[in-house]
């Protein structure tokens, strides 16, 4: 049923471009039947925020093309030189906005931290973005910004890695930051993908300016399993000319491994080490041995 409804909205379109908002890296795909419509075209869209501007990064592309399953909303018109205006106006007054909802937070006592805010192109609403170590019972500051400034009003509590994201910098690579340069969504990082890579399990070191976990940890995680598959744990014993040794230390990338006891320390290479290791046919034998 969900998928005819969507091949319905679809057919009531004949193309599909991608559109990005100012400040998003993310595009989002809009219908339209206009013929006249062009890369680099700025458009007039209605989204869940309200009604906003956007760009079109694509060509018009058939819609049976669209991959993406969802309906389509669609391109409400072409932007006019008088809604280009409109929009420069309202990212001028974005301080304004700020400075005076900063005030209401004051005078409510509310502890939040206000991150963004901006009308919509029709200004029927304006969006405060913020940031807050609980929940904020916001219910008087929205009739005192109400009050203030005539229209509806959305607040939005957003996360350390949005904030992050909405503020931007540079990450310790000298770079700037990955959350605002291109990432669209935030995937799920984990302690074990340090592990993978074998580094050092100080939180400071691999956080980032959001206090999470870097992102970048996760991009190189996949290669760092698929190196890692087979080879053996830190610490793990092994014999070398008849001595027993742990290995201490192990660079992947390098293709280096140093293995230590009390007397001596050796550096091998990650082939020399699997060498070392016992076979499955060893490791099963064991066993059987014990069964017997």
């Amino acid at each position: 049923m969900a998928n005819n409804e969507t091949r319905e909205n679809q057919q009531q379109f004949k193309y599909c471009v991608a559109v990005r908002f100012n400040g998003s890296k993310k595009a989002y795909t809009f219908g339209t039947n206009n013929e006249n419509l062009h890369y680099g075209d700025k458009v007039v869209v209605e989204t869940v925020r309200g009604v906003e501007l956007g760009e079109l990064i694509s060509d018009l592309r058939d819609s049976s093309l669209n991959q993406h399953g969802a309906s389509l909303k669609p391109i409400l018109r072409t932007a006019t030189q008088q809604d280009i205006e409109h929009a420069r106006q309202n990212e001028k007054e974005a301080p304004e906005l700020m400075a005076k909802c900063q005030k209401c937070i004051e005078e409510c006592g509310l502890e939040m931290y206000l991150i963004s805010a901006e009308y919509t192109l029709d200004r029927n609403k304006v969006i405060f973005s913020y940031v807050a170590d609980d929940r904020v019972d916001f219910r008087e500051l929205l009739k005192a910004l109400a009050s203030t400034f005539h229209c509806r009003i959305e607040l939005r509590q957003i996360g350390p890695r949005d904030k992050a994201k909405i503020i931007g910098g540079l990450g310790c690579c000298g770079m700037e930051t990955c959350c605002s340069r291109f990432l669209d969504d935030f995937d799920i990082v984990s302690i074990n993908m340090a592990k993978n890579q074998l580094l050092a399990l100080n939180t400071a070191k691999l956080s980032g300016q959001c206090g999470k976990l870097m992102c970048c940890l996760k991009y190189e995680d996949e290669a760092y399993k698929e190196l890692r598959a087979g080879l053996p744990k830190l610490n793990t014993a092994v014999y070398y000319n008849g001595e027993k040794f742990r290995i201490t230390t192990m660079n992947i990338l390098n293709n280096s491994v140093r293995i230590s006891n009390k007397e001596h320390a050796v550096d091998l290479t990650i082939n020399e080490l699997k060498k070392l290791l016992p076979s499955k046919k060893e490791q099963e034998e064991p066993a059987e041995n014990a069964e017997s």
